[in-house]
């Protein structure tokens, strides 16, 4: 089992429309891939599952990641960087078991022009330490208002042919 997680608890996000696109282009490779909202944690996360805490309504979303063998991170820029809500993410899952030895691959979106590439740099090197194989081909879709139709599909020929090559990475990854 494979995971896409969009990477903010924002509502109706960009970032929740391009994980869905890289739901869709993964499974027309013949891939099994879940996808996990952010805004799908329970909203009181920091006080019910952070510590060595863990609540019901965290259980089975820790499943999902503990039984995941590959990720694919979509990462929306928040303050330079990525967004807070991901980190608690993190910090929620148990450790090792959640991440340890997995594989990743990060896609950064932003509605500025820089495809948030400072936010998946940092975003690499929580990956690093928690030993995951980062995928070295990132994705960063700045203006990603622009980049999308209105079906959420991509529609800048040079962005999806990078975006597809990246999928079939992932595929072989």
């Amino acid at each position: 089992m494979n995971l896409i997680i969009s990477g903010t608890n924002r509502e109706r996000s960009n970032s929740l429309k391009i994980a869905k696109y890289y739901q869709q282009e993964l499974q027309r490779k013949g891939e099994s891939w879940e996808l996990l909202s952010l805004s799908d944690l329970p909203h009181d996360i920091t006080v019910t599952d952070l510590y060595g805490k863990r609540s019901e309504a965290f259980k089975p979303i820790q499943s999902l990641v503990s039984a995941a063998q590959k990720f694919v991170f979509i990462i929306p820029e928040y303050n330079g960087s990525f967004p807070g809500i991901l980190k608690v993410f993190i910090d929620a899952c148990s450790f090792p078991a959640s991440f340890f030895h997995k594989k990743a691959a990060l896609v950064g979106v932003s509605t500025g022009k820089y495809g948030n590439i400072r936010g998946v740099d940092h975003f690499t090197g929580v990956c690093n330490y928690m030993r995951m194989h980062v995928l070295p081909l990132k994705i960063h879709l700045s203006k990603v208002h622009d980049e999308l139709d209105s079906d959420d599909q991509l529609i800048d020929e040079l962005t999806t042919k990078f975006v597809q090559e990246q999928i079939d990475e992932i595929a072989r990854f």
